[in-house]
């Protein structure tokens, strides 16, 4: 069976890539050879998002895609992630091209499917485990100088809007020294940036160790000699401290920027989303006190159940007090099998998309005031890629890949993707800045 070649698509967030590359690496070793071109490839992956309704839409339109190849060279049609987990039946009965489902917590078996497969048989590894499985190979597919690692799986929190938990089980810490393990591959490898990712990256090792060790974990990755950032995404409120800010103050190679989904700021709202409702006012200047520039990533949801218009208007006025350096907001989608699917007062389709027209527009305003503030600043920048006319595209601490904006600056100086230089800022713009390399 070795030699085959092999297509994968990867949709949805950082963590879905990681899987993504995870399944790469295992069909790398197994004797399987990637290609870019699904019409040359004998197997097809695809590891598609299942969070929301319009991704996982999404998802269903590539795989109906992805299954026209079965009229050519194309033998077999797995699919991976959080849709199989959720919808095996259907996606069996409504899309006969697909031939293997595959769970997050099931990777490792993926060549061993894709075998019964060429055999003729269909087959499925959606069982839930307790403990992830070991350290599996990774085939990167990003740029080598900035890569995501996951530090965990699942999660054990009982938000009222997410199924997240039914899908990926209960939190599951990878070891530290795993951890480390793969991090220093990735850095000897030219990464010079890392991503810490999980679906709560704050939890980390409670299910372990007994403690959190994200800032054990933090300390041990800034000592890794050529790594120059190390960044937090995907935290939750009830479980940054002291502890935390203080190494992240402290630690040169941490940036000083943290990834913190509030979800909402009324305590109505908090409470019927099962978040608590704890002074996220005062949450917030602590972290600004503790960890002087850092900056504050978030995300909040607007049409929750329930949300009338005095919560709307006191979110609309909790973002522009806080003025949050980078903020997503999300219309609430209505998921089957959550509790918050059956709550009553569902806000009408078209109140959540005016609520979120709204809410965008002011962002904007506050994210285009803090780069102001910048203009005039000098920043180190990590390069990320030549642009047309030979100017460049990088990020500071502040942005983190794909999610956040950009630095574009001019360089006389030929710069490769993962260098790290100083740009003065000479322009802010909506959500990305201009500046110039200093000498």
């Amino acid at each position: 069976m070795t030699g085959l070649l092999y297509h994968l698509v990867s949709l949805g967030c950082a963590k879905n890539r990681v899987d993504s590359e995870n399944i790469m690496g295992l069909l790398g070793e197994a004797g399987f050879t990637y290609t870019p071109d699904p019409a040359a490839a004998e197997v097809i992956v695809v590891n598609p998002c299942s969070f929301i309704g319009p991704a996982r839409r999404e998802s269903v339109a590539e795989i109906l895609r992805l299954a026209q190849y079965k009229r050519g060279k194309c033998r077999v049609l797995l699919v991976a992630g959080c849709l199989p987990a959720r919808h095996k039946g259907e996606l069996f009965r409504e899309i006969p091209a697909v031939d293997a489902l595959v769970s997050p917590a099931n990777l490792d078996r993926v060549p061993w499917l894709v075998r019964r497969c060429l055999a003729g048989a269909r087959a499925t590894a959606l069982r839930p485990r307790e403990t992830p499985a070991a350290r599996l190979p990774r085939l990167a597919t990003g740029p080598p100088h900035s890569a995501y690692v996951k530090i965990a799986d699942g999660c054990n929190h009982t938000c009222s809007f997410c199924i997240i938990p039914r899908l990926r089980g209960p939190y599951k810490s990878r070891p530290l020294e795993e951890i480390l393990g793969e991090a220093e591959s990735l850095v000897a490898a030219g990464a010079r940036e890392l991503n810490l990712v999980a679906q709560d990256t704050t939890f980390y090792g409670l299910d372990l160790y007994g403690k959190k060790m994200l800032p054990k974990l933090l300390r041990r990755l800034a000592t890794l000699q050529d790594l120059a950032w190390v960044r937090i995404l995907y935290g939750h409120p009830d479980h940054v401290d002291g502890e935390l800010l203080q190494v992240i103050r402290e630690e040169e190679k941490v940036c000083p920027y943290l990834d913190l989904p509030l979800q909402h700021c009324a305590g109505d709202i908090l409470r019927r989303m099962g978040r608590g409702a704890g002074d996220l006012g005062a949450l917030l200047a602590l972290c600004r006190q503790r960890v002087p520039g850092i900056v504050l990533r978030s995300t909040f949801i607007v049409g929750f159940p329930g949300e009338r218009r005095r919560h709307y208007r006191e979110l609309l006025k909790f973002l522009e007090a806080e003025s949050l350096d980078r903020v997503g907001v999300f219309p609430y989608s209505r998921e089957e099998g959550t509790p918050a699917a059956a709550y009553p007062g569902q806000v009408r389709d078209r109140v959540k998309k005016h609520r979120l027209q709204e809410a965008m527009a002011l962002l904007q305003q506050i994210s285009l005031a803090g780069n102001q503030k910048l203009v005039g600043e000098t920043l180190m920048v990590l390069v990320e890629r030549r642009e047309a006319g030979g100017s460049y595209a990088g990020r500071y601490y502040g942005q983190a890949p794909e999610v956040d904006g950009s630095v574009f600056f001019t360089s006389k100086a030929g710069l490769n993707p993962g260098d790290l230089v100083r740009v003065r800022v000479t322009e802010a713009l909506n959500y990305d800045l201009k500046g110039e390399v200093l000498p």
